[in-house]
C-alpha cells in the first residue's frame, strides 16, 4: 500500500505537472472504486482549474477553483501524469484530461477512492474520511513530547498504535519497522511503558525515516510508481523490513520477523529492546 513517503512523492509531481491547469474532460470508465465514483464526474470537473495539491496522511487532495478532489491509492493504485497518452487498460478507471496531457488512475484491486468534495461544503479537513487523522509526523507539531502525551495509559503494543493513524499519521508498515529500529524500541512494547526520552528518540527517527524515504522516491515493492512512472528506490535501504534472516546491519545478528495483526513485523533482538 502507498503509505506517506509514497503519497508525497505523487504530491510533489502532481504540484508541478497540474497547478495552474485546466480539466477539459473527466472520464470514469467503472461506478465505483472502494466507494461509487461522483456520478457527474465530468460536470463536476470540467472547466474546472487546479490550485494547488496537497497531501493529509495518506491521502491526495487537488484544490480545484470549484472544489476539492480526494484521492486515497488504496493497495494498489497510482496516479500517473501522461504528456503522451496510451490507450487505457484493464485496470485504468479514471482520466483527467488537459490540454498537454492526462492524469490517469490505476487501480488494480479498486480499494482506491476518488471523491468530489464541492467547495459550498467547506474545507475538507472536516471530512469523515480526514477528521480523526494524527498529526502530521513531518509537521512541527510532531515531537516526543506530544508522543509521550498521547501514549500514557495506552496498552497496545506501539508498532500496532502507530499504524493505527490516530496519534501520528502515515507510518505504515515498512516505515514503523524501520523508525522502531533507529529508535531502539521493540515493537511490541506496550506504548504507556516508553519513556519521554525513548519518545523523543521515536519522533526523530519517524521524521528521519519518512524523510530518507521521501528523498529515495518511495519503496516500490509492487506497484508503486511516481507520476512519471519512475520506481522508488527505499526498500534497497531498509535496515530490517523484508530482511528476516538475514544479518543486522549494526550488530550482524540475525534479524527476526513475526505477525502483528496480519502485517509483517521486522526487528533486531539485540538492537531493540
Amino acid at each position: 500500500m502507498p503509505e506517506l513517503p509514497e503519497v508525497e512523492v505523487v504530491r510533489r509531481g502532481l504540484q508541478s505537472s497540474l497547478t495552474g491547469r485546466t480539466i477539459r474532460s473527466a472520464e470514469a470508465r467503472v461506478p465505483a472504486l472502494r466507494w461509487p465514483l461522483p456520478p457527474a464526474l465530468d460536470a463536476c470537473l470540467r472547466g474546472a482549474r487546479v490550485q494547488e495539491v496537497l497531501r493529509r496522511g495518506k491521502y491526495l487532495l487537488l484544490r480545484l477553483d470549484r472544489g476539492w478532489l480526494i484521492v486515497h491509492l488504496g493497495m494498489s493504485g497510482t496516479l500517473r501524469f501522461l504528456r503522451q497518452p496510451e490507450p487505457p487498460q484493464r485496470h485504468d478507471h479514471v482520466d483527467l484530461v488537459f490540454e498537454h496531457g492526462v492524469l490517469r488512475l490505476r487501480d488494480p484491486r479498486r480499494f482506491g477512492a476518488l471523491l468530489w468534495h464541492p467547495a459550498q461544503a467547506g474545507a475538507p479537513w472536516a471530512h469523515p474520511l480526514l477528521a480523526g487523522l494524527g498529526v502530521e509526523p513531518l509537521s512541527d507539531a510532531f515531537d516526543g513530547a506530544l508522543l509521550h502525551r498521547a501514549l500514557r495509559g495506552r496498552r497496545v503494543a506501539i508498532k500496532l498504535l502507530l499504524l493505527a493513524g490516530t496519534v501520528v499519521v502515515g507510518v505504515g508498515n515498512i516505515y514503523a519497522s524501520e523508525s522502531l529500529f533507529r529508535a531502539g524500541i521493540l515493537p511490541g512494547t506496550p506504548a504507556g511503558r516508553i519513556s519521554r526520552a525513548r519518545c523523543e528518540r521515536l519522533a526523530a527517527a519517524i521524521r528521519a525515516t519518512l524523510t530518507q524515504a521521501i528523498e529515495r522516491g518511495g519503496s516500490s515493492l509492487r506497484d508503486f510508481v511516481g507520476t512519471g512512472g519512475e520506481c522508488g528506490h527505499f526498500q534497497l535501504e531498509c535496515l530490517v523490513y523484508g530482511r528476516a534472516g538475514q544479518p543486522c546491519r549494526n550488530c550482524g545478528t540475525p534479524i527476526r520477523s513475526r505477525m502483528q495483526q496480519q502485517r509483517a513485523t521486522y526487528w533486531c533482538p539485540r538492537c531493540q529492546h
